[in-house]
């Protein structure tokens, strides 16, 4: 039986994008300013992720501790909210619409790796959140999901496929428990 070799890993044809100098001044920012709650001010941290790339909308709210791969992979639309300890892992594009809550803690994952080959091959996909979707405290999106409109995924929850309109999902693998009613 064949066993995980790490030696012979290579992420080839991945490309985070962003030049060297590029990825090592944002790791300093995002240490600096983001991953802390040194600088509270959203609206200093929206300067910083359009300076690196970043297309972000009108009145984004970003809380202190949130940790961005790469915000040049990142598209976050007008009053969005990003909540403290939130976790974009922005291997490839994240688009997030409008009116969209990431509570405490939750986690966008675009990587992972291929567990079948040898050498763990890294795999990339990105997330799209649509408008008005809700991503719970703690609760993580995997790879190439897309929340549609008013989508929630409830605490803890895990997303592993896609998630309808208006539905609301629990557990892991999450399913959809019931629709989404605003009034």
């Amino acid at each position: 039986m064949l066993k995980t070799d790490l030696s012979i890993y290579n992420n080839y044809p991945y490309n985070p994008g962003g030049n060297v100098l590029k990825r090592v001044l944002w790791y300093y920012f995002n240490a600096v300013f983001f991953k802390t709650s040194i600088i509270p001010s959203s609206a200093f941290k929206v300067f910083c992720l359009k300076l690196f790339g970043a297309r972000i909308g009108k009145h984004v709210t970003i809380k202190p501790c949130v940790n961005i791969k790469y915000p040049w992979n990142l598209r976050i639309g007008d009053e969005t909210w990003v909540g403290e300890n939130v976790w974009i892992d922005s291997l490839v594009l994240i688009d997030i619409g409008a009116n969209v809550c990431l509570s405490q803690g939750a986690i966008l994952l675009t990587g992972s790796h291929n567990y079948k080959k040898k050498s763990f091959d890294l795999i990339t996909k990105g997330i799209i959140l649509e408008d008005g979707v809700w991503i719970c405290a703690g609760a993580m999106v995997n790879p190439g999901v897309t929340a549609a409109s008013h989508a929630v995924l409830t605490s803890g929850s895990i997303a592993t496929n896609n998630l309808d309109a208006y539905g609301i999902y629990q557990g892991n693998p999450a399913v959809k428990i019931r629709t989404r009613e605003i009034s």
